[in-house]
């Protein structure tokens, strides 16, 4: 039975959910020996961990042949070929609109301007285990192509012939049969068969997570992932469509945080009940999702508007869905859904917009995986020696300032031949 409160109740619930981080803590020492092993022996280690952890069986190499995923694309049913090819179309042309454009300006004898460098390799973590999340691959890989990344590394643990196929779709040179800790420190630290990279993004479980926030000094990262999120806020929405997302978005994780504000006290026990009892398949027969909506999962009634998005933007949810007209009201989101039928199933697989989004209170600082993600921006300026002459008095002045004579001293050289 969902949690229906408003009050006090429904206040400190937005308090301990405000407050809430990444369950990775109690991995962190047995991650902090594979990612060891793995730095200092490479692919031994990590071959005795995909054993254990993966099943990984001694035939089998780390990597993966193009003939392997070309075998496996040819072998996939084609509406499913179809289907994938729209989403990585979709994906495709929403990163090429997101791409920053270099720029330069000219005043007063300075040009100013933005350089585009895409970084040199990728890591890209798909996760594999409770299920084959082919959209992952689309939506880690396609970003950094878009980019210009030159080499995209693709791991996952117990790769289907799906996941395998959409590879060779996506023209994927480089993926590699491993997964967990292990794989993120062989991405970040290099063995014998896999070579590091400049940055590792994608979701992943507790050891993943826990894996990437240590090597994180040494190798860029996106974001440390936990479970799937998603608030809805809405006065006079469908019942049965606000429960579908909700029990969508729960059926991802047992811990998966499911919750629905509202101003309405009749559509709050409506959407409670749709929740419970509505529904093709009910709450009672999705095992994942009836655990995160009993444990994690609850319906809000706010006194206003006002509250509620209050309520909302100090969750930060990872996806939010809200009303048309209330759309300005939003401030921390990692993805956000307007209307009814912008049904989040949607953004998970292919209108777009990356999935791979903030959780834990991460929108607040951050939006969700993107092209900017996979580039440099590189600042520039040309100064000309009347560009120079302008502002040398004040360069001059603020060196000394601070105490800083040779930067004084260059500028004052400079001036003397201008």
């Amino acid at each position: 039975m969902i949690r229906i409160l408003q009050g006090e109740g429904a206040a400190a619930l937005v308090t301990a959910l405000e407050s809430r981080r990444s369950h990775f803590a109690d991995v962190v020492p047995m991650v902090r020996r594979i990612v060891d092993e793995v730095r200092s022996d490479g692919d031994a280690a990590l071959r005795k961990y995909a054993r254990r952890f993966d099943g990984l069986e001694p035939k089998h190499k780390f990597v993966v042949s193009k003939a392997e995923m070309d075998a496996a694309w040819d072998s996939m049913p084609a509406d499913l070929r179809s289907s994938v090819r729209l989403a990585a179309a979709n994906i495709r042309r929403f990163g090429e609109w997101q791409k920053p454009k270099p720029w330069r300006r000219a005043v007063d004898g300075i040009v100013f301007g933005q350089l585009v460098r895409p970084l040199k390799s990728a890591g890209c973590y798909v996760p594999a285990g409770r299920f084959p999340l082919l959209s992952t691959l689309l939506m880690t890989v396609i970003p950094a192509q878009v980019a210009g990344v030159e080499n995209i590394r693709v791991v996952s643990p117990r790769p289907s012939r799906q996941m395998l196929g959409t590879a060779a779709m996506l023209g994927a040179r480089e993926f590699y049969r491993i997964g967990g800790a292990q794989a993120i420190a062989a991405l970040a630290y290099g063995t014998e068969t896999i070579p590091p990279v400049d940055k590792i993004v994608g979701p992943g479980n507790s050891y993943v997570t826990a894996a990437k926030m240590l090597v994180s000094s040494d190798c860029a990262i996106d974001m440390l992932s936990g479970p799937t999120e998603t608030v809805i806020v809405s006065r006079k929405g469908n019942p049965a469509f606000i429960a579908a997302d909700l029990k969508a978005q729960a059926e991802h994780d047992p811990q998966a945080l499911p919750v629905f504000i509202t101003t309405s006290e009749n559509l709050a026990f409506s959407v409670a009940a749709e929740l419970e009892h509505g529904g093709l398949v009910p709450l009672r027969k999705n095992a994942i999702a009836s655990k995160a909506v009993q444990r994690y999962g609850a319906v809000l009634i706010a006194s206003s508007k006002k509250q509620a998005f209050a309520w909302a933007n100090r969750i930060a949810p990872e996806h939010i869905t809200v009303e048309k007209g209330d759309l300005g009201q939003v401030r921390n989101a990692g993805s956000i859904f307007v209307g009814d039928y912008s049904v989040q199933a949607a953004g998970d697989y292919a209108c777009g917009p990356n999935h791979v989004l903030p959780t834990s209170g991460g929108a607040r600082f951050r939006g969700g995986l993107s092209v900017l993600d996979f580039v440099k921006l590189i600042t520039l300026q040309e100064v000309s020696p009347k560009g120079l002459q302008r502002i040398a008095p004040d360069v001059m002045r603020l060196a000394e300032t601070e105490g800083l004579r040779a930067h004084a001293d260059s500028v004052r050289a400079r001036c003397a031949h201008a």
